[in-house]
């Protein structure tokens, strides 16, 4: 188990921005040296703004890439390796536009987009402009590797640790944890001799560790006014079979992931994940990241996992789709229609989840994926069973859904 990020949360626009920056980067660097005292591993500090729509309410391109390089430097100089300028908001259109600008000009800043407005609604117009970011941006770099700094979210809340999702509210500096332990629930699944003891032992080890880091958590409040938003104990996974959330799903007994059963070990594992008792920011749920996991990657290369077993095991209390390769021919239209099914699944289930696509340029389904990225595994192009949305999905109309009442 490690840290993957130390993620500090502030608002640019304060009348203290500057001091609370400055407060945070040393706070980070603080945590970060405490942690590793007591043997715990960060991987990485970064930062979090309020969403830079709120910041940029007039949609201006140059006045917003001015901002985003000046606060990518700041951040920077500060000890905090990547930026999070958080989400396109539906009730300021012209920040969806703005986004493939942004990350073109910038290099280690990642972005968003809210899929659903504030009235809980699902708007065609919404759906369709990032899915034209998804599209526009697969151009920027040569590989699509853009699209790894973008993602579309539904029903996230602020404070959540995980880019790209990652983005602030309010003014008072405050903090969550990432934490990669995928490589928990590998030996504590094959150690165990059943369900119950699996279990217990994975649950055990992420209480004690949450119980460890809350302690160093405590220490650092009596020495920084900055306040702690919780744990996200998804199983953030790592190149490599010990760290490969889809491995240790296998070790349950499915012989390959994707295949029937896998449902119900998805379950399984959202269920302990749930039953945590520390204090708890963003997903906290099941994380199934095609390219950063070896266990997924493979399973794109042998055809048994789509993107529709993805969408199923996200209703079961997962983070959504993140780094799923697609075809560079994809369309605005096909990603549109996934794009859907994540807004309603979200909004059906009052759960976060997230679209992270990567349209690849030259490359069609089937193709080999490489990436010089030390966080990815090799895959394959995942095909995309979609198709232009008609009638309804067509038109104006907002779409409501009613999350499900359990009576």
């Amino acid at each position: 188990m490690k840290i993957r990020s130390i993620t500090c949360f502030y608002d640019p626009g304060a009348t203290d921005a500057g001091e609370t920056l400055d407060l945070l980067g040393r706070f980070a660097q603080a945590a970060e040296k405490r942690f590793g005292e007591a043997g715990i591993e960060t991987q990485s500090r970064r930062l979090a703004t309020t969403p830079f729509a709120e910041m940029c309410p007039s949609g201006c391109r140059e006045s917003g890439v001015q901002l985003a390089q000046k606060l990518e430097v700041k951040a920077q100089e500060r000890g905090f390796k990547y930026l999070s300028m958080g989400p396109a908001l539906p009730e300021n259109p012209e920040s969806f536009s703005m986004v493939p600008e942004l990350l073109a000009e910038t290099k280690n800043v990642f972005f968003s987009a809210n899929l659903i407005r504030n009235d809980g609604k699902i708007s065609p117009a919404v759906i369709n402009a990032a899915a034209g970011i998804i599209h526009h941006t697969a151009t920027i770099e040569k590989d699509g590797f853009a699209n790894l700094r973008f993602a579309a979210l539904a029903g996230v809340r602020p404070f959540t640790p995980f880019f790209p999702a990652a983005f602030g509210e309010g003014s008072v500096p405050a903090f969550s944890i990432a934490v990669e332990c995928a490589d928990d629930f590998v030996i504590a699944f094959r150690e165990a001799e059943g369900f119950n003891a699996a279990r217990e032992k994975s649950l055990k080890t992420l209480e004690e560790a949450a119980s460890r880091m809350a302690e160093i958590n405590r220490t650092l409040g009596r020495d920084f006014p900055v306040v702690f938003k919780g744990f996200d104990f998804s199983p953030a996974p790592y190149p490599g079979e010990i760290s490969s959330i889809g491995s240790a799903l296998e070790s349950l007994g499915i012989p390959s992931l994707g295949l029937n059963g896998s449902a119900a070990a998805a379950a399984f594992l959202a269920g302990i994940l749930e039953e945590g008792t520390w204090q708890k920011a963003g997903f906290n749920g099941l994380m199934l990241p095609v390219l950063e996991d070896s266990g997924l990657a493979e399973r794109t290369v042998d055809g048994s996992l789509e993107i529709k077993d993805l969408l199923l095991y996200s209703c079961l209390c997962g983070t959504g789709l993140d780094t799923v390769p697609l075809a560079g021919d994809t369309t605005p239209e096909q990603i549109a229609g996934v794009l859907w099914d994540v807004a309603g699944i979200s909004t059906r289930l009052s759960k976060p989840l997230t679209a992270r696509l990567m349209p690849i340029p030259g490359k069609k389904a089937g193709d080999e994926v490489r990436f010089d990225f030390e966080y990815f595994a090799s895959g394959r192009v995942m095909r995309l069973p979609a198709q232009e949305m008609k009638r309804f999905f067509a038109a104006e109309e907002p779409l409501e859904i009613y999350p499900r009442k359990i009576r």
